[in-house]
């Protein structure tokens, strides 16, 4: 489960960046968003977990599994296109790795009862991101849309499964996120702070080729839902 007070601090990060931006009399870069097409690019962190639901099956009663996510990285490019002096809609495409692990507790022996899962995405956003009008220096905003992702580590067309110790995921997943940041204009560039959520639609799991599989047979619905750090220098 995503730490809570991972998304605490870096709430009351962004507002402390925000208060100490305010504070500066002099406007930088005061024609900036009159620009119809700009670029950029993003560095962050991530906390990328999954949302799981089980079925009780007669091989697996009351199937405890548990998932323990690490924080991963992400990079990539932004190209943000105005469509309004409040709204406009970027494409970030970027590259997002991150690992976690699988815990199946009700399995036996111990060996069996863990898998790693490492992953690298290519991400793929549109997003909408609509802007509060500019105080001095700040300018708060929310964003939303959605994503394709590919998964260079899914092992999808691996022959081997669980029972060879290969827990495997589907390659092309879709995703929708939400998140709010703070546009930060500096003296040669906009630095743009933002943190949001990110929630698989489709189901990402590869069921195994035996349809009572004790690893994959319990799993209803395995999806990411993740909490990103993004830091942007427009």
């Amino acid at each position: 489960m995503i730490n809570k007070r991972f998304l605490v601090i870096n709430l009351f990060l962004l507002t402390s960046i925000a208060f100490f931006a305010q504070r500066d009399k002099v406007e930088n870069l005061p024609s900036f968003d009159k620009r119809k097409l700009h670029y950029g690019f993003y560095l962050g962190i991530n906390k990328n977990d999954y949302k799981i639901s089980l079925n009780d099956i007669g091989t697996v009663p009351n199937p405890n599994i548990i998932i323990q996510p690490t924080t991963g990285f992400n990079v990539g490019l932004i190209a943000d296109f105005r469509l309004h002096k409040n709204i406009n809609v970027r494409f970030e495409p970027g590259l997002i790795t991150n690992a976690k692990e699988i815990y199946f507790n009700y399995l036996s022996p111990a060996k069996d009862s863990v898998r790693e899962v490492s992953s690298t995405y290519l991400h793929l956003p549109f997003i909408l991101k609509f802007s509060s009008d500019r105080y001095k220096n700040i300018r708060p905003y929310v964003l939303a849309g959605i994503s394709y992702n590919y998964n260079f580590s899914s092992n999808e067309d691996n022959q081997d499964d669980n029972a060879a110790g290969q827990f495997r995921l589907k390659t092309s997943n879709f995703m929708y996120e939400v998140g709010v940041g703070i546009d930060l204009y500096l003296y040669f560039f906009k630095f743009s702070p933002s943190i949001r959520g990110i929630f698989a639609i489709n189901n990402e799991i590869k069921y195994d080729k035996d349809p009572n599989s004790r690893w994959t047979a319990p799993i209803n619905y395995l999806g990411t839902r993740a909490v990103f750090i993004t830091f942007a220098f427009e």
